[in-house]
Formats: structure tokens, sequence, C-alpha cells
């Protein structure tokens, strides 16, 4: 038995297309595109470098930063010498030494913080994996040296940059880190509140209560 035979419908008005409509359309984005340039100011990419700088996009990231605290890089330094940057960076460029007291106990502070940037190939986990806040990836780009190797071996002393800068780089990312940071230290401030009250009390029942006048031993 024969199969029934398959009969080809044109196709409907709603498939019709004019050849080569598809090239006239891009052609027609390309040349909007192009004229909004001259009169529309986010359409102006082109900038009288180095004279004008285009905004850099908060997503963008080079080679890490250490930041810190008030005034002083030393002493308000984010950073511990945790040293977990330096084990999970994939090509091993950060290299850190912890600072001690003359007996040997840990300050929780760098000696030496120093990045290779000429290894480093900004991934960005250095700053992912660290727990206290204090390496993010920076966005200054003009960086070029003639020093091909202590130019681009970055020490603590240009590393370190105040928080302040931070928050003109990455905005929404410093205040959310901020306010973290507040929170936390707020509830450090009353589990320590707390625990002196309660050694506060403790003591005062242990103390003997003041015996009455003439009231005999």
């Amino acid at each position: 038995m024969e199969p029934p035979s398959i009969t080809k419908l044109p196709p409907s008005p709603a498939r019709w297309s004019v050849p080569g409509i598809g090239l006239l359309k891009g052609m027609a984005v390309t040349a909007q595109n192009m004229l909004q340039s001259y009169y529309r100011k986010d359409r102006m990419t082109t900038v009288q470098y180095p004279e004008e700088r285009a905004p850099i996009s908060p997503n963008f990231r080079n080679f890490p930063f250490l930041c810190y605290d008030g005034e002083d890089p030393k002493t308000g330094l984010r950073c511990t010498a945790c040293t977990i940057c330096e084990t999970e960076c994939p090509p091993q460029c950060i290299y850190i030494v912890i600072d001690r007291d003359e007996n040997g106990k840990s300050l929780r502070r760098p000696k030496v913080f120093d990045i290779d940037v000429s290894v480093c190939m900004n991934c960005g986990i250095c700053s992912e994996v660290c727990p206290f806040d204090s390496i993010y990836m920076d966005g200054e780009y003009e960086l070029s040296t003639d020093d091909r190797f202590n130019g681009l071996l970055f020490h603590l002393d240009r590393l370190a940059k105040s928080a302040a800068y931070h928050m003109k780089l990455r905005p929404a990312q410093a205040v959310e880190v901020a306010a973290r940071r507040k929170a936390e230290e707020d509830k450090k401030r009353a589990v320590q509140a707390a625990k002196e009250a309660k050694a506060k009390a403790d003591k005062d029942k242990k103390e003997p209560e003041p015996k009455a006048e003439g009231e005999q031993a």
C-alpha cells in the first residue's frame, strides 16, 4: 500500500519577508547610534584624554589594594595577616609576613605585604575570600613603568588606601561594608558591656554587707 502523498502548503503571509530587510534594519540602528553620538551626552564616547577621563564602571577591577580606616594606614589597616588570600591566590603572587612583638607574639597585622602585579591575573579571589573586608580590587589602570622588577612589585605602603578611596571607587559596596562593620562593632560592644555588668554584679554579691552601727562582731 502506497503512503499518502504530502502536499506542501505555501508559507503564510506572516512569514513573508523582503530580501535584505534584516540588513536594512541593522544599518538603521547603526545610523541612529551614529547620529545620536553628536547631540546626546550619554552617546558621546570620545573624550580628550588625558585632560578628560571617562568614568570607570564599578564592575571594573584591576590589581588589589588594602583598605584602612582613619588617617593612619599602619594603625587603621584592616588586614590581620591571616594569609588566607596568600593561600588562595592561584598564581601565588601575594607574599605576607606577620608582624610580631619582641616576645614573638602576633600583633595581628602584616609586617610585609607584597603583590607582584606582573604575575597577578586580576581574578579577584583574594577579595572574595578575605573575612575582614581588607582587600579589594582597584580601579587604577595607568601603571606602566620602565622598571620590570621593582616597579611591578607593590609593597604595603603602595597597597594601603583609605576607606574614603574605597567609597569613591565603589560607593554601593563601601556603604554595605561600612554598615555591616558598624553592626558587628555594636554587637561586640553590647556583648562586652553585658560581660562587664555581669562581672560587677557577681563582685557585688561576693562582697560582705556593711554592719550596722553598734552591732557587735
